[in-house]
């Protein structure tokens, strides 16, 4: 073989088998990849030249990629394993890599381990919610957290105890793979999926497939950065499919179009609200059984193309600012079976107004006589009991059916008209409402510094406390949503809540206190805007009655029957600086 000569797949096969095993003996020969993707056993040559990740040459890439390089995050079981045997919080790269496998070392915040699950869709049975009240109450901190990717989180975790976690979600049917890192996140889909009476289509199956193929697809693991995937179907509940990195979401077809009259997916691309952008419909229309081949594609050019050098540039967002999203649609088409069809949105129709906090309350179902009830469970937090209560609720009430949302909260669907009275008054036995309180019901809140090391203020105690003051103070008739996120990431994703908190450090007297930068005006699906930041750096202790005074100029000067983000939408962010300055006086 000279030099230039390519390995066949057969070849290829068997030096992977080869060096694998060698690799377990601690003898590691050099193999490379060329920048077209041939591999190389050119000892010979210069291995900076040949020593690439799908082009990007080794000396360039960033540390996180140089760890993958190293050792794929998917095989660190074992080091895993070590570790609880140890009781050992990881260190240096192992504290990446073992975020593949949904663990995370939270410390400074809290000396220990956070686990955070994946939930196609956000539906989970009765059982798997008492596993995990069971995990948290015997290896965790003894309550768990529902996530903004209608997921769940687990803290306070000891090391000796994670390969007890991970084996204990598989025994119950559930995974964290791929959970963190630079990996696919949690599928999210319409959490009413199949029981909406106003739905375009059921996306719980596209979710629970697309789920599969993740963790079946051994490349989908270790992209340039995390990826998100969302799948809307259309009902009457937002699950915020345009802040993803991917969404599909569904629409009619009529007569007298290019297609079929029919359902159909537009597909939007790049939403990163933390970067002020949401996603953007691409101009495709493809068949639902298309969604996943597409989501495939899509997955494999950023795989391929994505930046792997700065950490800053790395989301999606930024190869398609660099291509523009043609060329991007270009080059996933190059790799389907199928062209795509190219049409205008407005060609379509789409979904109905989503229903502000439909996410709670009592709803009639499509099927005749049932009900799904939303939860309010403040800010996502759950202890062991109230899981196992709501578990038990759902089963004897419903099909144990549980649907969790991205507004931090739970459904418990099927349930027959003749019991939901009583069904309520369980839920609030528990400790739950079920009331849409216009306030309260739209609160959304990160981990914030009582389990993050990167917040700078305990957001979610915060918004429990700001929710009961602003409702005592303030008598709003329509629904708002307060996001409150610990730091520039923005996990609480603040930018699209009607107002939306960002936690600062603020000097008051000469010490550091908690504060927040303020931003108004947010919104998403139909009410698509990012808030305009207004205020910045204000201590809590005046973020609630510089709030309270923002909601009563609101009511008196806005149109009849207007929303909290139209009214902040016709004016520009100085105008409202203006308007609203008289507040900021009230704070001080």
């Amino acid at each position: 073989m000279n030099n230039n000569q390519t390995f066949s797949l057969e070849q290829k096969e068997y030096l992977a088998g080869f060096f694998a095993g060698a690799g377990q003996r601690g003898f590691t020969p050099f193999l490379g990849k060329l920048a077209d993707g041939r591999y190389t056993g050119d000892a010979s040559s210069d291995e900076a030249d040949v020593k690439a990740v799908y082009g990007t040459p080794f000396e360039d890439l960033c540390k996180e990629e140089k760890i993958k390089f190293e050792k794929n995050g998917l095989d660190c079981y074992e080091d895993i394993r070590k570790a609880a045997e140890e009781d050992k919080l990881p260190e240096g790269a192992d504290m990446f890599r073992f975020k593949f496998f949904g663990l995370f070392n939270v410390s400074p915040a809290q000396e220990s381990l956070m686990l955070r699950c994946r939930i196609a869709g956000g539906v989970m049975q009765a059982h798997q919610l008492e596993g995990l009240a069971e995990m948290a109450e015997d290896w965790a901190g003894g309550y768990s957290h529902i996530t903004t990717r209608a997921n769940f989180q687990l803290r306070e975790i000891q090391p000796r105890n994670a390969i007890n976690i991970l084996e204990k979600l598989v025994d119950l049917g559930l995974t964290s793979r791929g959970s963190g890192a630079d990996n696919l996140r949690n599928i999210t889909g319409s959490p009413t999926a199949g029981i909406d009476p106003v739905e375009i289509f059921d996306v719980q199956p596209l979710a629970k497939a697309m789920h599969h193929l993740i963790l079946n697809t051994r490349e989908f693991y270790g992209l340039p950065r995390k990826f998100n995937i969302s799948f809307d179907g259309g009902g009457s509940i937002s699950v915020c499919a345009d802040t993803n990195d991917i969404a599909f979401y569904a629409v009619r077809v009529g007569e007298g179009q290019a297609v079929e009259p029919g359902v159909y997916f537009r597909v939007q691309l790049a939403g990163i609200t933390g970067h002020k952008q949401f996603a953007k419909d691409c101009g495709i229309l493809i068949k639902p059984e298309q969604c996943l081949p597409v989501a495939a594609a899509m997955i494999r050019v950023f795989v391929e193309n994505g930046d792997r050098t700065n950490r800053g540039k790395s989301r999606l967002k930024y190869l398609i600012d660099k291509w523009g999203d043609q060329k991007f649609v270009e080059e996933t088409e190059k790799k389907l079976d199928f062209e795509f069809v190219k049409m205008d949105l407005k060609d379509c129709e789409i979904r109905q107004p989503i229903r502000r906090h439909g996410h709670l309350g009592v709803h009639s179902q499509a099927q005749e006589g049932l009900n799904y009830i939303g939860v309010r469970i403040p800010v996502g937090k759950m202890l062991p009991d109230q899981m196992k209560a709501i578990a038990g609720v759902a089963r004897r009430f419903g099909t144990g059916e549980i649907r969790l949302t991205v507004w931090q909260n739970l459904l418990i669907p099927h349930v027959r008209t003749e019991d939901v009275d009583t069904v309520i008054e369980e839920i609030a036995e528990i400790g739950f409402g079920c009331d849409a309180d216009p306030i309260r019901g739209g609160l959304v809140a990160c981990t914030g510094s009582f389990g993050c090391k990167y917040a700078s203020a305990d957001t979610k105690s915060n918004a429990v406390e700001l929710g009961e003051y602003l409702s005592d103070e303030v008598k709003m008739d329509l629904p708002l949503n307060i996001h409150l996120t610990g730091c520039p990431h923005s996990c609480a994703q603040h930018y699209v809540g009607d107002i939306g908190l960002q936690a600062v450090k603020v000097k008051v007297g000469g010490e550091s206190v908690p504060g927040y930068n303020v931003v108004i005006g947010g919104g998403v699906d139909n009410e698509q805007a990012i808030a305009k930041e207004i205020f910045k750096a204000v201590p809590f202790s005046d973020v609630k009655p510089l709030l309270s005074g923002v909601l009563g100029r609101y009511l008196s000067d806005r149109r009849e029957g207007e929303s909290f983000v139209a009214f902040n939408g016709r004016h520009s962010a100085e105008a409202l600086k203006t308007l609203y300055a008289a507040e900021t006086a009230v704070a001080g």
